[in-house]
């Protein structure tokens, strides 16, 4: 006789999936604030009065010249953020408060695409890169990008075996 699955934990009894809900529902905000406007060909490269242009301004203005004028590849990973990995963090947020067994395969798939993009990609090119891709100022880079890599590693480690949510982590 096969035994039955286990019942998934309730969400009050996973708490490090509040910490997934609350920094993916912020991965969503940003993906469609910050990535879609370079995407969508939105200058960023100078102050403006548009709130959002603005906002993009003020961070990449010294910290991330890739970001601030980027070339078509780069605006192509900032697409992936806007039109892949956007709606990708609202089935996640979703799944992770309903506790969805079936999100493991898209998250593991997920966190190793963001992970190796953003990580190797983006990370080689701001800091070993050519002169002009260079970040200025590495630690407000890091403070505002590192997240978008180690937050996936993670959540590649909760989604390691199957039925992620009968267990804590």
């Amino acid at each position: 006789m096969l035994d039955a699955p286990s019942a998934n934990l309730r969400l009050r009894d996973r708490p490090i999936d509040w910490l997934f809900i609350v920094v993916f529902s912020m991965f969503t905000i940003t993906s469609l604030i910050s990535d879609l406007l370079p995407t969508i060909g939105v200058d960023i490269s100078h102050p403006s009065s548009n709130f959002f242009v603005n906002s993009n301004w003020w961070y990449a203005h010294d910290t991330d010249p890739l970001f601030m004028t980027p070339p078509a590849w780069m605006r192509i990973v900032t697409g992936l953020s806007a039109f892949v990995y956007m709606p990708f963090y609202v089935v996640l947020v979703v799944s992770l408060i309903r506790g969805w067994n079936a999100i493991q395969l898209p998250s593991v798939i997920y966190a190793t695409m963001i992970a190796s993009i953003t990580g190797i990609i983006v990370f080689g090119v701001e800091f070993f890169g050519e002169p002009e891709w260079i970040t200025p100022h590495p630690v407000k880079f890091l403070a505002f990008n590192l997240p978008y890599v180690v937050l996936p590693i993670l959540l590649l480690i909760r989604m390691r075996k199957p039925l992620p949510f009968t267990r804590r982590f």
